[in-house]
């Protein structure tokens, strides 16, 4: 480790240490922020529900025309980023409160945006800005895997449900307690099992995102956490090649 080291019987510090530090006084606490994460787009808090008012498909894409509700998308700019039930799509044009998407046939088959009709309900968030409040957890609009909701239990404060992965290779990501974004909605992970988790929404959640009114057979979308993706792959990287030494 390098370490900074003053001139013999002198206690200054030396000079690219001094202007180091003369540069971080000169910083107000704004210019010293972190910046957002380099995979972070969306931050899983839900900005509301919109509707989808068309859907026009072509060979390989499919056109989404989706109205969104007052005061939320007026300033947007074309080619801006906003997640649709947590798939990361692109502006194409914007008429007032409309905005039109172009998804394509990869993102169609990976996601349950295929699935989608005129009339359907989706959750929106747009891209995060500097210096917004992380409310939920860091969201690319990448989605992993699609899955089902498989169980529905109602209690007095609030609804369990039980998420199915088609694809339970991404299980390995989703542990007890930590985050897991369903159609873009940052949530806490309840119960695991080999192939399925439970999450528990709070009537806020229920009222505000699409969750609340689907139920058992809906597909959903899932993306894990990035950052528990990145121990769990690294953990099982160094104990595999600590085996094939032994």
């Amino acid at each position: 480790m390098q370490t900074h080291r003053s001139l013999p019987g002198s206690s200054r510090p030396p000079a690219g240490l001094l202007q180091s530090r003369r540069l971080n006084s000169r910083l107000q606490p704004t210019q010293m922020r972190r910046p957002l994460p380099p995979a972070m787009v969306f931050t899983g808090i839900v900005q509301g529900m919109a509707e989808v008012v068309n859907v026009d498909s072509k060979d390989n894409f499919s056109h989404l025309r989706i109205a969104f509700p007052p005061n939320h998308v007026e300033d947007i700019k074309l080619g801006a980023s906003v997640a649709i039930n947590g798939t990361c799509l692109t502006v194409t044009q914007a008429q007032g409160e409309v905005l039109n998407f172009d998804v394509m046939m990869e993102t169609l088959r990976a996601t349950s945006l295929g699935g989608l009709q005129t009339g359907s309900r989706v959750n929106f968030e747009r891209a995060a800005k500097f210096g917004d409040e992380v409310g939920g957890h860091n969201v690319s609009g990448h989605v992993h895997s699609t899955a089902r909701i498989s169980n529905v239990e109602e209690t007095p404060n609030n609804r369990r449900v039980t998420i199915t992965l088609e694809d339970p290779k991404w299980m390995k990501y989703i542990l007890p307690k930590g985050y897991i974004a369903v159609d873009g909605t940052s949530l806490t992970v309840g119960e695991v099992t080999a192939d399925s988790f439970t999450v528990y929404l709070i009537p806020e959640t229920l009222r505000a995102t699409v969750l609340g009114i689907k139920g058992v057979g809906d597909k959903v979308n899932i993306e894990v956490e990035t950052q528990t993706q990145a121990i769990v792959d690294t953990v099982e990287r160094v104990v595999a090649q600590y085996l094939n030494k032994a």
